[in-house]
Parts: C-alpha cells; structure tokens; sequence
C-alpha cells in the first residue's frame, strides 16, 4: 500500500513538474527587434494554477535586425507535498525576417527551472508574427502571437523524463509614450503528453 501511495506522489510530482516545464520564460515583445546599440528592460508578473513568477529581462543589439534577450526570476510553485521557490534563468535570440504591415521573426529560445529536487532545461525555435498600430514609430498598440517547438527535460526526485510541447503566446504591447511598454500576454502550451496549462503575464517594458 505504501509503495502504490509513493508511486502516485511521484507520478503527481512529474505531470505538475511537465506541465510547469513546458512554460517558456518569453520575449515579451513582438517581431521587431530594437535598434542597433539600444537596450531594453522589462519587469513582469506572471500567473499559472500552479505558480506565480517574478521575471524581469535585459534586451540588446549589435546587429541590424538581430537582437538577443537575457532573463531572470524567481517563481513560486504549488507541489503535491509542498511549495517551493524556482529559480529560473533564460536566454533567446531573434532575427527579423520580414518588415511590412505583419512583422515576421525566427529565433530560438533557452530556460532553466531550478529548485530543490525540481530542474528542467528547455530549448527550441520559435516564430513570432506581429502588427503595430499607428503611424509613430514611438507609440501606439502592436499585437503579437509566437510559436515554439519546446523541448524539455526534467530531473525530478532522482526521476529524469523528457517532453516536447508547443508553446503558443498571444500579447499585446501598448506604447503611450517613448519610455514605457505596457505589456499584457497570455500563454497556452500544447502538449499531447501533459493537459493543455495557461499562463498570463502582465508587466511593462523601458527602452533605454
């Protein structure tokens, strides 16, 4: 009885840990990428079933139409046994690929989850499509949606398993003025392993 007891624990365990894996920490922005020598911060909270997260993220270019994204935070997660805090580090690149009234960006993105007797590692490509609204270049509204092919792998109480899922992101980046973002997304990941987890996103960014 005993070991059917910690088996189910376990088998809880690992499909609350997928489905936290198969998040991806995000751009947070649409298709296009800043501009060559700019930066860019953000702050965000974030809001799951089964966890809450504190990201923030540092943009930058060196490159015509390529930029990359450093991110950091921390996250509380709701376990079968316990709450833990998560650590969470993640990185991505994005090359623009189309410029017109739909923006079109390829890239591909990394994360990290780490806690205790809780890591995952993810990775893949992802595609974003944007269109912005309004004749200034610094402000007005661009609405975004971004595809990725994520893959997971996750260490979880000595018990190592690997995932694929999909990742879809639908946000809207608001610009009243040329030194705040307001963003708003919302993030649905696929998976035919695990069942279908949301997460919403609220937060700004500062291009300086």
């Amino acid at each position: 009885m005993k070991r059917i007891f910690l088996f189910a624990a376990l088998a809880a365990g690992m499909l609350q840990a997928q489905a936290a894996g198969a998040q991806v920490f995000g751009q947070y922005t649409g298709a296009r990428t800043i501009g060559v020598d700019t930066r860019l911060f953000g702050a965000y909270m974030s809001f799951t079933d089964k966890e809450s997260e504190l990201m923030t993220q540092l943009r930058l270019s060196y490159y015509p139409n390529i930029d990359f994204g450093f991110q950091g935070g921390l996250s509380k997660m709701i376990l079968p046994d316990h709450n833990s805090t998560a650590v969470k580090l993640g990185g991505d690149m994005k090359a623009l690929v189309r410029a017109a009234r739909f923006d079109f960006s390829l890239g591909a993105a990394l994360g990290i989850i780490s806690a205790e007797e809780f890591n995952v590692l993810q990775i893949g490509p992802q595609a974003v499509l944007s269109r912005k609204f309004g004749s200034d270049p610094e402000k007005g509204l661009t609405a975004y949606a971004a595809a990725l092919v994520l893959f997971s792998r996750s260490d979880i109480a000595d018990v190592s398993n690997t995932d694929t899922s999909t990742p879809i992101r639908l946000g809207a980046e608001w610009a009243p003025g040329s030194a705040v973002r307001v963003v708003v997304e919302y993030q649905l990941a696929l998976s035919d392993q695990i069942t279908e987890d949301h997460k919403l996103t609220l937060g700004a960014n500062f291009p300086f």
